[in-house]
């Protein structure tokens, strides 16, 4: 018998469509990673879980936080958390995925409807897979939309509970949510709104708090903080009112049943904190963003006002070639593909960190020029 055949053809189908995927090492100016502030290599986080190591705080949690997988060290940075985001609580994930995927699979409950932007992550996605509520996708970026959605679902007799998840920034396309707008259907609608900054926090808002931090506070408003992005650490942090964390360490399966994160990343995760509430960092990477809209505008990179900066190619296959060429030429660009991006809109991802200058940039410029 021949075992994972099923597998075999389904690769070799993603090879024919140029999709097939693989795993490549780290090489060259660094355009493809989420570190936007360059502090997966800073001397102060390494500084911070030195200092942790000599205090005797342990590599391994050595268990779930319902066992004994709970240390000091979490339960001070979701107290740091809640401070600086402004949220009555703060629940510490291993990952962001982890963290949408308990949240939308666990707090909607049979009879509500979960409203989704069209371009939500796919680890919402997969919470919403899970959830026992309904779903429905609204267009991208547009209130009225999530508005009809809604009101279409109250005329056909729905009574529960609504939530509306959204990004505030997009990671491929590097658009900004329209929060206030959301926020007011959700007003409107006694809604909950939930709102993933993961490429937001640090970068936008007063001290690096989210594009959504002017609604901190908000009864109805849960946010979600990757800590792998740009406080170049690992994890995800759900902000908000104190029933929602209780509610997870009850009822979240994928926090019940999961290791609890290294106390030594918790406090990574708590000096970063520190270091993006500084405006230094921040306003560096604008200004690089600014002069990058300006060099790579030339060779059709449209202006997102983000550190994202896509340039889509359409074709799958010619996408990745290009890809292909700029990383032999030393520049870090991945290709992104469907079903990350929808059909026909492939794209290269160029993202902007301070591990790159203004050199780098118009170097990288002038190679997409030619190739273009």
């Amino acid at each position: 018998m021949a075992y994972f055949e099923d597998q075999r053809r389904d690769l070799a189908e993603l090879a024919d469509r140029a999709r097939a995927r693989r795993l490549s090492a780290r090489a060259g100016h660094d355009f493809s990673s989420n570190d936007y502030l360059a502090l997966a290599g800073d001397p102060a986080l390494a500084a911070a879980v030195r200092a942790a190591i000599d205090a005797g705080v342990p590599i391994g949690s050595g268990g779930s936080r319902l066992l004994r997988g709970n240390h000091e060290e979490h339960e001070r940075l979701e107290a740091t958390a809640a401070g600086f985001f402004g949220s009555e609580s703060a629940l510490y994930f291993s990952t962001g995925y982890a963290a949408n995927a308990a949240l939308l699979s666990t707090l909607p409950q049979r009879g509500d409807l979960i409203v989704h932007d069209a371009l939500v992550h796919a680890s919402a996605h997969e919470g919403i897979r899970l959830s026992r509520a309904e779903a429905r996708g609204a267009a991208h970026n547009d209130p009225e939309a999530f508005e009809d959605v809604i009101a279409g679902w109250r005329a056909e007799g729905g009574t529960g509970q609504i939530w509306i998840a959204v990004e505030s920034l997009y990671s491929m396309d590097g658009d900004q949510a329209p929060l206030d707008a959301l926020a007011a259907v959700a007003d409107r609608h006694e809604a909950i709104l939930v709102v993933d900054e993961a490429h937001a926090t640090g970068v936008f808002g007063d001290r690096g708090r989210g594009l959504a931090a002017g609604l901190a506070g908000r009864e109805n408003l849960i946010t979600l903080h990757t800590c792998g992005k740009a406080l170049g650490c690992e994890g995800a942090l759900l902000c908000g009112p104190h029933v929602v964390r209780d509610f997870l360490i009850n009822r979240g399966r994928a926090f019940i049943f999961s290791t609890a994160p290294s106390p030594l990343m918790a406090v990574a995760v708590e000096a970063a904190l520190g270091l993006i509430a500084e405006p230094a960092r921040r306003v560096q990477l604008h200004e690089l963003i600014a002069r990058a809209e300006a060099l790579l505008a030339p060779v059709g990179v449209a202006a997102t006002g983000s550190q994202i900066l896509p340039l889509v190619i359409g074709e799958d296959g010619r996408t990745m070639a290009m890809a292909a060429e700029l990383q032999r030429r030393g520049f870090d660009v991945r290709g992104i593909r469907p079903p990350t991006v929808p059909a026909g809109t492939s794209r290269l991802r160029i993202s902007l960190t301070r591990n790159v200058n203004e050199d780098d940039i118009a170097a990288l410029a002038a190679a997409i020029g030619e190739l273009a």
